[in-house]
């Protein structure tokens, strides 16, 4: 909370962040939680205590299967630990998110699908992850790793439902502002994946689950829906969910089929908690926001700051929720006194976003310009909202900085907010993030998507464009 150029304020932002991320990446989570120690296998607990251990040597095969946007870094790690032990194994990610090229695996094959909405690659992907799970018998070993975006790309859906319903639903849910909660709670009941299921198939096989969370609480069953962990929700969580966003009517009919018959018990329900299935599983959590926070607060005070954790537990509409946060660290620079070392305010979550006009969502994106809105011509305020796994929403961006100065480099408010309803958070925030950092080159070309122009003025190194407003 002191008053920093904005390439300054920004090269601060960048180190905590960098911190956080390094955290919680993947490949490390992995290998703090799995210890090999000869032929010996030990996974350890958030507490640091072994949570299962196994001479491998007793089984016939070891498999990996998961998916998220970070399951080709575990796989890597899996496969950089335990080598030609590794069988066979799939992973699905994001399309863009596989490993480069000199680093892929040899023996988890690594496939790509759609998110936020699931495609026909990732239904595909899905189904043999399904079908290698169910040919899994009781010496085998099955180590499952599941990260953030896992339920999106694995859209093993029941066969009376087709894809392009689920595709719709899953646009009417994220367009409707639902929360990871609720959309999954569905999810996990369409899906032969989710909600306990994959291990459902693959009993009796033990099977290790190594989970990054990215939803508020931590909750396994909602991480990824829970593919190996018992599901609470029921049939009757789905209809209020439908009911409470007015969706019975305008979602797919085979949808409310599936749904209707698990009500009147013609549906199973997805796997609770007393099936036998889930004695021969042990889940672990190896990377959640609270670590992530804990790591920039540690980051934070090598910087000179006094490092304050709000929550880990932030939801609710990212505008909104944007807005609060600002009130918070007005109330503490209010209570500083002249010198006070500065303060770092951090909190973690997963807001929402009811996506309005041309916008395509990205929770973070939308914080930053909320937040860059609230502090125009306020000094001394400079903030950062970034999604851990890399990518916010349906976007290629992670986010966005807001600084006090912000609003003014846009042309003032109501240029701010036209830029906003028209490009969304995303095509605002790239007239910023140009100016405030002159490094960045790429900006003028995405000013241009925008109808800037160059004036063929310059400023030491910084371009100026210009658009005028209709």
């Amino acid at each position: 909370m002191t008053h920093l150029p904005p390439c300054q304020a920004a090269s601060e932002l960048r180190r905590l962040t960098d911190a956080a991320l390094s955290a919680v990446a993947p490949d490390g989570a992995v290998l703090r939680h799995l210890h090999l120690d000869g032929g010996k296998l030990t996974l350890i607990d958030e507490s640091g205590a072994p949570a299962w251990s196994g001479g491998l040597d007793a089984y016939r095969r070891i498999r990996v299967l998961g998916a998220g946007k970070g399951a080709a870094p575990m796989a890597a790690a899996l496969e950089n630990l335990l080598g030609d032990r590794i069988s066979d194994g799939l992973v699905i990610v994001k399309y863009g998110h596989d490993l480069p090229e000199g680093q892929r695996t040899r023996h988890i094959r690594i496939k790509e699908g759609g998110h936020p909405v699931p495609d026909e690659a990732g239904a595909a992907a899905a189904g043999e992850i399904v079908d290698m799970a169910l040919d899994s018998r009781e010496d085998d070993l099955v180590l499952c790793t599941f990260t953030g975006g896992a339920s999106a790309l694995t859209p093993a859906l029941h066969p009376e439902i087709p894809l392009a319903d689920m595709q719709r639903l899953t646009c009417m849910l994220l367009e409707c502002g639902a929360t990871i909660h609720e959309i999954n709670t569905l999810r996990k009941h369409l899906s032969r994946f989710s909600g306990g299921s994959l291990v459902r198939a693959a009993f009796p096989a033990t099977v290790l689950g190594l989970i990054v969370s990215d939803v508020v609480g931590d909750d396994l069953d909602v991480i990824a829906s829970g593919p190996t962990v018992p599901d609470p929700s029921t049939f009757a969580d789905c209809l209020r969910v439908v009911e409470h966003y007015g969706l019975r009517w305008k979602m797919p009919q085979s949808i409310w089929t599936h749904i209707e018959e698990g009500l009147q018990g013609r549906t199973p329900e997805t796997p609770k908690a007393d099936e036998p299935a889930f004695g021969r599983v042990r889940n672990v959590l190896v990377a959640s926001v609270k670590q992530a926070l804990e790591a920039a607060a540690d980051e934070a005070a090598r910087c000179g700051f006094v490092p304050r954790i709000l929550t880990t537990a932030m939801s609710g509409e990212a505008r909104r929720t944007a807005a609060q946060l600002v009130a918070e660290a007005r109330r503490a620079q209010a209570g500083l006194r002249p010198g006070d070392a500065p303060l770092c305010l951090l909190a973690g979550g997963e807001t929402t976003v009811t996506i309005r006009g041309n916008g395509k969502g990205g929770r973070n994106q939308e914080m930053a310009l909320a937040a860059t809105l609230e502090l125009a011509d306020d000094c001394g305020i400079d903030l950062i909202c970034v999604g851990t796994d890399g990518t916010d929403g349906p976007t290629d961006a992670a986010g966005g900085f807001a600084f006090s100065d912000s609003v003014a480099r846009m042309g003032g408010r109501e240029a701010a907010r036209a830029l906003l309803a028209e490009a969304g958070a995303a095509g605002a925030l790239v007239q910023v993030d140009g100016g405030a950092c002159p490094e960045n080159a790429a900006a003028c070309h995405l000013y241009q998507t925008l109808r800037f122009s160059p004036t063929g003025r310059a400023d030491g190194d910084e371009i100026e464009l210009e658009r005028v407003l209709d």
